[in-house]
């Protein structure tokens, strides 16, 4: 199922998820539904508090449908599209295994995520491939952002603890 959000083109999916005594099989993605191609997947494993992100890639800007197959994670969705109605606003989600809920963000946010349970397995399915020339990451703590992280310890790496300012990027764009 399909639903909408107040950004346009973002939009949440609540996959079938079957259980039986084995376990569970879930449905996470279907170009046939979405209408878009995903020639590039990767996962990632976070511990805990473990934060990532704002990415993005200036050039080669990239949708992406995550989904967490392990674990609950706090996913933040940064509109950098200079004509949308929503730019410079943000929606935030809750992403898990329980929920069975997945994220399209389309090309021109900035995406990141908080780890909340102690394993988290998330996987992008990317509409564009990896442009690591054109990637820059906007700190997660910028004031004129505030976003409300919800767990008050954070582990960054040490790129993302270089991140640009909001008011930076901004002045890059120009």
């Amino acid at each position: 199922m399909k639903i909408k959000t107040k950004f346009k083109d973002l939009f949440l999916i609540k996959e079938n998820t079957y259980f039986d005594k084995r376990g569970f099989f879930r449905e996470l993605l279907s170009e046939n539904y979405l209408k878009i191609k995903f020639p590039f997947l990767v996962a990632s494993y976070s511990k805990k508090n473990v934060v990532r992100g704002l990415h993005l890639q200036k050039i080669k800007s990239q949708g992406k449908f995550i989904s967490v197959l392990k674990g609950k994670i706090f996913d933040v969705a940064l509109d950098l599209r200079k004509k949308s109605k929503t730019y410079g606003k943000y929606y935030t989600c809750i992403l898990s295994k329980k929920n069975s809920t997945s994220i399209y963000i389309p090309p021109g946010f900035a995406h990141g995520f908080q780890a909340l349970e102690d394993e988290n397995y998330v996987i992008y399915s990317c509409t564009n491939y990896r442009d690591k020339n054109s990637e820059i990451s906007i700190n997660i703590n910028d004031k004129r952002l505030k976003i409300n992280w919800p767990l008050r310890k954070k582990i960054i790496s040490t790129k993302d603890k270089k991140a640009i300012s909001f008011t930076e990027y901004l002045k890059q764009i120009k």
